[in-house]
């Protein structure tokens, strides 16, 4: 079989109780929080009163509640929002049950600068706002009696991201249960030695704690389960443990004709962990599983079981537009479920660890997900940034990474770090503090050790080793990558020699002819493009090209602060949607590209700065609606029949309008106007639509796409009358009643036909009654200064969202939209 690396795919390990309620419970720790928007030093106590503060559940991300502001120290760069210190606590009861138990508390993601205390004694501290950690409460818990759980979030230094990060206990928390004999935090590792279409290998490492003052004999089970929960295969050992001591436990199970893990069918088993003695479970623990191989070729580039796929992905930041840096599942997966619709296939999570719900979603849906751990190493981007933890903590950080997301399917790749500034020799040892320097010298101690002559590298490829080598270490089954702006093999990352595959930023002149530079090196693409679009916002013609800011570090401005949406409008290191996608799509031996980026985010607004606080780069805006190149890509990515005509069709008599088609499966389109033919056309080889270039007259364009002769898809697009009503369109109309649930309702105005006006503009207030509430509002326009949580916002280019969240009690959520001299709308969503 060819050398392949090979994994058995396996999601960030889930909890589950078994028949038992004595064995483990994994308990939802986000309600019935109390917060506090400042600081106040004596807050960790016990009987401090916070009667006062502000009730809510988590997550919580306190920033995203303001409107947009130039005074905000985090800039427009960092989304133009506040900061600052903020307080959490939270009064809660262990049972008696629980005496003689392990508690310990999960927190998936806290930005920044995070402190926790309980009942007054500080548990610890980590200042990487993206990373999950835990801490044993077992020595200092009251069982039967009261109990404060105090954490103090500290976002003060501004600005210390270059894009929104949030603020607060924006993910999810978890009280944690389990006997005194269990499997340890992130306990299982799971991999295949070996796996084909007919039969896999599998191995199983388990980490088995034991916090009790004696030793113990036990017997631990390995059950593979398939996605019905039918039993596969199973193996089973005896073993003891020292008290208060680990042990490490390898098992082996065999399958025939395994179902494979892919991301048109991402087929997903299930470990089951069970601990006996004499008889009686005393911890069960699940890992669900996905089981594939893959390689990468330097000249073919990726292969998925055997299979060629090119890597068709995207670069997403983790905020959730207007819900912040809140880490909803439902939210997170509405985003993925438009990127699969548009054929999209992989994740590149940018530039930071993502939510475990996350890297969930993708095992579960089929994506090929980069996983990034830094922005930054040791040098700075940004005032108050990362790099100056980087050297205590990047080896903790690095390894808490890797241990809690090895085991998820999705993952295909590491990448040690995004454009860091030790690609280059003018950042060497000089500019190094006492720590940084030690730090280094070090692990170049370490390496000399290995027969690795660390006086002929840079301090910075030396890094660059070091990192590599954790990731090898702690998962060898996997490629380790960065993003790279320096293309050139001087890079110091590239002179490491640690890469197993060379990434990429931009530089698209130096994709085709690679391996002249990089012999025999493997090419992924890790971000591209950086086209600017404003959904809905066209300037013609169409043909011409506007190249914004002249330079990256020269300022910009205009007094439209929109970029054109037909693809004719990127930055200076960037290009073309057509063009980059021509490049990945024509050479085999780019494995794969991760576009800049599938959805707009808060921050960095290039090209401009302020009244703009969002991005202008993504194929989705804030709000989650497609902008036109979306349908660009579909028609190049899915096999779905795809007509697309823009722009809209409200213009002014006799102006010369660009009209636009992206269509695929088909050899030619018509385009008429008012019943008469402009003409057909076909695409050229590499350019991926047509258009024609019409006089406007009011009325309805029409396309029509042939194939072999006959119709494959009509559209119409229609000028419209003014407003007269506005119309509410739900993703979901049923929602589970669990206090987190979400419906994405589209707003438009329509005219007295019934057609939605593309330019209408009207302001949109919005109330709800019932079990549930308003959790956000959004129109994807980068400029609007108003907080996303406001039940009001304006139609931009004809539509807005508003996001509807459930309560837990089951019932009926009523949302009214009204606006001045408009019909109002109504929409009932079910909870139940």
């Amino acid at each position: 079989m060819k050398k392949s690396y090979l994994f058995l795919l396996v999601c960030t390990v889930l909890f589950s109780c078994s028949s038992s309620k004595e064995t483990r419970e994994n308990a939802d720790f986000t309600e019935n929080w109390k917060f506090y928007p400042g600081d106040d030093s004596t807050a960790y106590n016990v009987r401090y009163d916070d009667s006062e503060w502000r009730a809510l559940n988590l997550p919580h991300d306190w920033s995203i509640e303001a409107d947009f502001s130039i005074d905000n120290p985090a800039t427009p760069g960092s989304g133009a929002l506040p900061g600052g210190i903020g307080w959490y606590r939270k009064e809660f009861t262990i049972e008696k049950e629980s005496e003689n138990k392990n508690i310990y508390i999960d927190f998936d993601g806290v930005y920044w600068n995070s402190k926790v205390w309980v009942n007054g004694h500080l548990l610890g501290e980590r200042p990487n706002g993206y990373i999950s950690f835990r801490y044993d409460l077992t020595p200092y818990i009251k069982v039967g009696g009261k109990n404060v759980i105090a954490v103090r979030v500290d976002n003060s230094q501004q600005p210390n991201s270059r894009w929104y990060s949030g603020s607060g206990i924006y993910r999810n928390v978890w009280l944690v249960t389990v006997n005194p004999l269990h499997v340890d935090h992130w306990g299982t590792y799971v991999t295949t030695p070996y796996v084909t279409k007919e039969s896999a290998e599998i191995s199983i490492e388990t980490k088995i704690k034991n916090s009790s003052d004696s030793g113990q004999r036990f017997e631990l089970y390995s059950i593979l389960v398939d996605k019905d929960g039918k039993e596969v295969v199973k193996t089973n050992n005896s073993n003891g443990v020292g008290a208060g001591e680990t042990v490490n436990m390898t098992q082996s199970l065999s399958l025939a004709t395994p179902n494979l893990w892919s991301v048109e069918n991402p087929y997903m088993y299930k470990v089951i962990t069970r601990i006996e003695q004499n008889g009686d479970i005393v911890d069960e623990y699940e890992t669900p599983v996905g089981l594939r191989y893959f390689s990468f070729d330097p000249d073919k580039g990726f292969f998925l079981n055997g299979e060629s796929v090119k890597i068709k992905g995207v670069c997403q930041h983790h905020d959730l537009g207007c819900l912040g840096a809140v880490a909803n599942v439902r939210a997170m997966e509405r985003q993925l479920e438009i990127l699969k619709e548009m054929g999209c296939n992989g994740i590149r999570t940018a530039h930071n660890p993502p939510a475990p719900e996350l890297l969930d979603l993708c095992d579960k849906m089929g994506f090929i997900v980069m996983d990034e751990a830094f922005d930054m190493w040791r040098k700075k981007k940004s005032p108050y940034d990362y790099s100056q933890y980087f050297p205590e903590w990047h080896e903790r950080d690095l390894t808490d990474l890797i241990v809690r997301d090895r085991n998820h399917p999705s993952i295909f790749m590491w990448s040690m770090g995004n454009e860091v500034l030790e690609q280059w020799s003018h950042i060497d040892a000089d500019t190094m503090n006492l720590q940084q320097a030690n730090m280094i010298l070090n692990f170049a101690n370490t390496l000399n050790k290995k027969d690795v002559n660390a006086k002929e590298l840079h301090v910075n490829s030396l890094l660059a080793i070091k990192l590599a080598d954790i990731a090898k270490k702690l998962d060898p089954t996997r490629p380790v990558t960065t993003g790279n702006n320096e293309t050139e093999p001087s890079n110091h990352v590239f002179r490491s020699g640690a890469m197993d595959i060379i990434g990429f930023n931009y530089h698209e002149n130096n994709w085709v002819n690679f391996h002249e530079k990089f012999p025999n090196q493997k090419l992924i693409i890790t971000e591209s493009t950086s086209a600017l679009m404003s959904r809905g916002y066209y300037e013609m013609p169409s043909d011409s090209m506007n190249i914004w800011p002249e330079r990256w570090d020269k300022p910009f401005d205009r007094p439209v602060h929109h970029c054109s949406s037909y693809d004719n409008c990127h930055v200076p290191w960037g290009s073309t949607h057509e063009d980059t996608w021509r490049l990945v799509k024509n050479y085999d031996h780019i494995s794969g590209v991760y576009l800049w980026t599938g959805f707009d985010y808060l921050g960095e607004p290039t090209p401009f700065w302020w009244p703009s606080r969002s991005s202008y780069f993504g194929v989705i805006d804030l709000a989650g609606f497609p902008k036109d190149v979306y349908y660009m890509y579909q028609s190049e990515w899915s096999d779905k029949d795809v007509l697309h005509i823009f722009p809209h069709w409200n213009w002014a008599e006799g102006q010369t309008v660009d009209v636009w088609a992206y269509y695929n499966n088909a050899d030619e389109v018509e385009l008429f106007l008012n019943g008469e033919s402009l003409g057909k056309k076909a695409k050229e080889k590499d350019i991926y639509h047509v258009f024609w270039r019409v006089p406007y007259k009011k009325g309805t364009l029409k396309a029509i796409s042939y194939k072999n002769g006959k119709e494959v898809l009509t559209k119409e697009i229609k000028t419209t009358g003014e407003p007269v009503s506005l119309r509410l369109t739900a993703d979901r109309t049923a929602l589970k009643a669990d206090g987190k649930d979400l419906s994405f309702i589209t707003v438009e105005a329509l005219d007295a036909g019934g057609n939605p006006v593309p330019v209408a503009d009207n302001l949109i207030n919005f109330s709800v009654e019932g079990n549930g509430f308003i959790a956000g509002t959004d129109n994807g326009d980068p400029t609007d200064p108003d907080s996303l949580k406001k039940p009001a916002r304006k139609l931009f280019n004809g539509k807005a969202l508003v996001v509807v969240q459930s309560q837990k009690e089951a019932g009926t959520i009523t949302l009214r939209a009204q606006s001045d001299n408009l019909k109002e709308a109504v929409i009932n969503i079910k909870t139940r």
